[in-house]
């Protein structure tokens, strides 16, 4: 969802960076999603996510016609799942949970469901630190945390695979329905011995 407070844009932000990071890495960075018709914030976005495309063919790729298939593909086919929400404003982050399910290492801002699964550097990555989301140190996070942290364990089979595993054995009891529905008759149902009714 090309929502304005996602900032699917922002990676696009520093051209020069970017530049240096296609020409001197193996990255390549697929962008898909939809505007609201009526969301011309959303709609810009798209705008520039293909001007993005346009402008670095082979390298930064805008995917059209966005739909539960594509995503499907894209949650089980890349090697990172990009999230860089203004904090607070992100739910919870299903697709990431889902990517995570297929060993996808998510790299994102520490917002929706991040914080509680994140462990930085073992099953995915953190950008920057909890504060409050602003564009220009968060771009800088994002650059850092790339050139930094996740490039170097790419270039690492091994740690890439056990990260692979702990993302998809992190993503199995935390974020399921099991643990839902747990929760739900422990907290709804599960009276305090203490505390009596009439």
């Amino acid at each position: 969802r090309a929502a304005s407070y996602k900032r699917s844009d922002l990676i696009l932000r520093d051209e020069a960076r970017l530049t240096q990071l296609l020409e001197r890495e193996h990255v390549r960075i697929l962008f898909a999603g939809k505007a609201h018709p009526d969301d011309q914030n959303g709609r810009a976005i798209v705008a520039k996510l293909v001007a993005g495309a346009r402008k670095f063919p082979g390298k930064v790729l805008f995917l059209e016609n966005y739909d539960m298939k594509l995503g499907r593909q894209l949650t089980r086919g890349v090697d990172c799942w990009l999230n860089n929400p203004i904090r607070p404003l992100e739910a919870s982050g299903t697709s990431g949970m889902k990517a995570a399910m297929n060993g996808v290492l998510n790299v994102s801002i520490l917002d929706g469901w991040w914080p509680e699964g994140c462990k930085d550097g073992v099953n995915g990555f953190a950008i920057g630190d909890t504060s409050a989301g602003d564009d220009v140190l968060d771009l800088e996070a994002l650059y850092d945390t790339l050139e930094q942290k996740v490039l170097p364990a790419w270039k690492d089979a091994k740690r890439w695979r056990r990260m692979m595993v702990e993302s998809v054995r992190m993503s199995q009891e935390p974020f399921s329905s099991d643990r839902m529905i747990r929760e739900y008759f422990e907290q709804l149902y599960h009276l305090d011995p203490a505390v009596t009714t009439a």
